[in-house]
């Protein structure tokens, strides 16, 4: 297993000194030799981290910081040794670092640097578990990023350069989620819906919920949807509709489902931006509306 690195401000958060203390240390005493990315950020290990917390520690006793670097072989040898016990206390980061990681993104994005931008990423999963990861970063980056696509501050290239890298992070930590619950689940996105990011964070937060998930993705016909969830014994049925096409064609595209479905079938629920429009037409033809956070423990127990 590779081993967790950090990049500064984070290993400043978990260790308690200072990122201005942490380069002044490392520049002036050669405290610290760390790794750098390609991109020529700073990595910092959990070895590395336990000595500045030993340092941080050594200076509020009083010692100064040039007698503590004369120290290091004797340090470091006791962090080795407890290391360990160490390993064993995995941390997370806060929501400082958390919001520098999203900003450090967007400065990648604006220097359309997509390399950086998939560092920061990957450094991302593999600091935080999987549901923190989405929720914290991946959704709000993704609403920061097209608030500023919207504003005309990112281009559209901008905005796909982005979006590339969120999704295949999102397909890898569904690949990696659990999918063997007792209640299934068939998601799909309407029939000409190519938007497909809600979607999949919805199946990777019903994964962790303990729920199976059947995932059809973008464009699925309605005919599908009906035949797949008879075929499966569905629990749960999932549509996602972001784009609005109109009250007639969102009509037309829900109402073969729900007529396939009902009566006796199981609850179809509806979100994205086109089911918010059109919620009297969902709830009319029998579909719930998913219209935020509000509505998790209800869509898990219907």
């Amino acid at each position: 297993m590779a081993e967790r690195t950090y990049r500064i401000h984070v290993a400043a958060e978990f260790s308690g000194v200072r990122v201005e203390l942490i380069r002044a240390w490392e520049r002036r005493y050669g405290v610290l030799s760390p790794r750098r990315t390609p991109a020529g950020y700073r990595v910092y290990t959990d070895r590395d981290v336990a000595l500045l917390k030993r340092l941080k520690q050594l200076t509020e006793e009083g010692v100064s910081i040039s007698e503590a670097a004369t120290m290091l072989p004797q340090l470091l040898a006791e962090i080795d040794a407890a290391q360990p016990v160490i390993s064993t206390a995995p941390q997370e980061p806060g929501p400082v670092s958390v919001q520098s990681w999203r900003e450090d993104i967007l400065e990648a994005v604006r220097a359309l640097d997509q390399r950086r931008v998939s560092e920061t990423l990957d450094e991302v999963l593999g600091a935080l578990s999987p549901l923190r990861a989405y929720e914290d970063v991946l959704v709000p980056l993704q609403r920061e990023v097209g608030d500023l696509w919207h504003s005309g501050v990112f281009s559209v290239g901008q905005e796909h350069l982005v979006t590339q890298e969120v999704r295949a992070r999102l397909i890898s930590l569904l690949h990696a989620a659990p999918n063997k619950g007792r209640r299934h689940v068939l998601l799909a996105c309407f029939p000409e819906e190519m938007h497909e990011m809600g979607l999949l964070g919805l199946a990777l937060r019903m994964r962790h919920a303990g729920m199976t998930v059947t995932l059809l993705g973008q464009r699925t016909p309605g005919d599908e949807v009906v035949r797949m969830s008879r075929a499966l014994k569905v629990d749960l049925v999932g549509l996602s509709a972001v784009l609005d096409p109109g009250a007639e064609a969102f009509e037309a595209m829900l109402k073969p489902i729900m007529q396939g479905l009902t009566p006796g079938g199981p609850p179809v629920w509806v979100g994205g931006q086109g089911a918010l429009v059109h919620r009297a037409l969902c709830e009319r033809w029998g579909a719930r509306v998913f219209a935020g956070p509000a509505d998790w423990a209800r869509l898990l127990s219907s």
